[in-house]
């Protein structure tokens, strides 16, 4: 798809010569020529929302992106609204050719590689910031671990230490009554070990109560973690209560400070970056903007040897025909597939169904079916080729484009990506969502300039101007891909310079708790 090819003067845009819905550009009125195929109105359409550009007779298939995002549920004329009023989704019935598109990732000569500067940790991973995190490991001990980040973040704990970006309390609602052979525990416990090894932390105190199921020694032994200078441990029980907790807790953090506060930005090639791939509050215009630059600056990322990792696995249903054609092997396509089928039975089994996404923000923004909002979201995933599929906060360990099994609630899915090594983010929204993921810097992309303009001080970019013709896809994911570099050097993203993020880690809650 390319915008800047299309008429500027249209009222709609038509995304592909085969679509039968044109995407209008701003809100307009009944008897308005849209500009595509001498099609008038025939009613009020909202910005965004989709637009008949030809006769659709009731359970016909209704084209966007050249993809089926829909069925008519009605007939529908040219000119007419397009939306849940005349239009529903069935099950997705993509044909599949695994790997039918492999080929090598075309990398950079190395010579031509971009650099950032990052922070170097012994085990070669490289950090984009420098915090001191403490886990807690039950929702038991997290008033304790959020009493100890509060005195070193507001009370002065962080004084003569400049170079400490803080301490961050990863807190959680589980740890306990769970079921220490589950999937859900497994999840836990992944999560819990990938903060501790991000390398946006340059050391880690992990706080327990005791008594919990999710006991600390069993996690690292689980894990392959173990104690030291920077990762220690202690629970609230053994030490003797909160106040003493308190106040060990932080002794045990300020034996860290001097050293993390030593650390220093050396310049780091860009293979030292993963980027995780998040949209929220989704619009029209996503799929048309924003996902489209962000992924236009995943590729550059990946030529230039890092790594880019695509999410929210109930936001490529429909799409994943897309992604399958780009696994490196069949073998990584059938992994892919696998995890659609876990989520076909888990929703199954939770009396849901993988539609109930888009949500009422995503369907007020003009977008219909999951069919159309996974069209669009997998646009953020660029062009390159698959090279792996990961379980949720499962490691990353191999460059290039990726793909992580998460839900497709955005703090959940951002928490799997982080714990799985991503130390940045970008996060494109069409709505305005406004989140941020402490210890990864977030970086905020907006896709319309209404929402820009209205939200300007939560939003890093604004990829508006590729739907009013402005701009390009490639200029606005050029500016995109200088930024990561910028912020992965220390410049701050808008919710840093407000210090948001403390509230978002949330590990995948599965499974019964008892």
């Amino acid at each position: 798809m390319s915008v800047e090819a299309l008429d500027r003067q249209a009222e709609a845009i038509l995304l592909n010569p085969a679509d039968n819905v044109a995407v209008v550009r701003s809100g307009v009125a009944a008897g308005t020529p849209i500009g595509v195929a001498g099609v008038v109105t025939s009613g009020e359409t909202p910005r965004g929302h989709k637009v008949a550009v030809a006769f659709i007779a009731s359970g016909a298939e209704v084209i966007k992106y050249g993809q089926t995002i829909g069925y008519a549920t009605r007939d529908i004329a040219a000119g007419d609204h397009v939306h849940l009023h005349n239009m529903a989704m069935h099950d997705s019935e993509v044909v599949h050719h695994f790997a039918a598109d492999a080929r090598p990732t075309p990398l950079l000569p190395e010579g031509d590689r971009r650099t950032f500067l990052g922070f170097a940790r012994a085990n070669g991973d490289v950090g984009t910031r420098n915090y001191i995190g403490i886990v807690s490991s039950v929702n038991c001990s997290a008033t304790v671990a959020k009493a100890v980040a509060d005195h070193f973040n507001n009370k002065g704990g962080l004084a003569g230490h400049p170079n400490v970006d803080g301490v961050v309390a990863l807190t959680h609602g589980g740890g306990c009554a769970i079921n220490t052979a589950s999937e859900g525990y497994r999840f836990l416990i992944r999560t819990l070990a990938g903060y501790a090894r991000n390398p946006n932390f340059g050391g880690i105190l992990m706080i327990g109560l005791g008594c919990e199921t999710n006991q600390i020694d069993m996690l690292l032994e689980r894990s392959g973690l173990a104690e030291g200078p920077f990762l220690k441990t202690m629970t609230i029980q053994r030490t003797g209560g909160t106040r003493k907790s308190i106040e060990a807790a932080s002794e045990a953090i300020r034996g860290m400070l001097d050293t993390v506060n030593a650390a220093e930005r050396t310049p780091q090639p860009l293979s030292k970056l993963k980027l995780a791939l998040q949209c929220g509050g989704s619009d029209g215009y996503s799929g048309i903007s924003a996902n489209p630059a962000l992924g236009h600056a995943a590729d550059l990322i990946v030529r230039h040897g890092g790594t880019a990792v695509l999410s929210e696995t109930p936001e490529i249903y429909g799409a994943e025909h897309l992604l399958t054609r780009r696994a490196q092997t069949p073998e990584v396509a059938q992994k892919l597939m696998d995890r659609i089928e876990w989520w076909r039975d888990y929703t199954a089994k939770n009396d849901a169904e993988l539609n109930n996404n888009p949500s009422h923000g995503n369907k007020a923004g003009g977008l219909t079916t999951i069919l159309e909002k996974s069209l669009g979201a997998v646009a953020k995933g660029g062009t390159m080729p698959l090279e792996a599929v990961y379980e949720y906060a499962e490691p990353i360990d191999r460059t290039g484009f990726v793909f992580m099994d998460t839900p497709g609630y955005d703090p959940v899915a951002v928490t799997g990506q982080v714990a799985g090594g991503c130390n940045i983010i970008c996060f494109t929204t069409g709505r305005g969502s406004v989140s941020g993921f402490k210890p990864a810097p977030c970086i905020k992309i907006a896709t319309n300039d209404a929402m820009y303009e209205h939200m300007e001080e939560d939003m890093d970019v604004n990829c508006g101007g590729i739907v009013t013709g402005a701009d390009t896809i490639e200029a606005a994911g050029e500016r995109i891909f200088e930024k990561i570099i910028a912020v992965a050097s220390g410049e701050p993203s808008l919710s840093e310079t407000f210090d948001y993020g403390d509230n978002e880690f949330v590990p995948w809650p599965l499974g019964a708790v008892t």
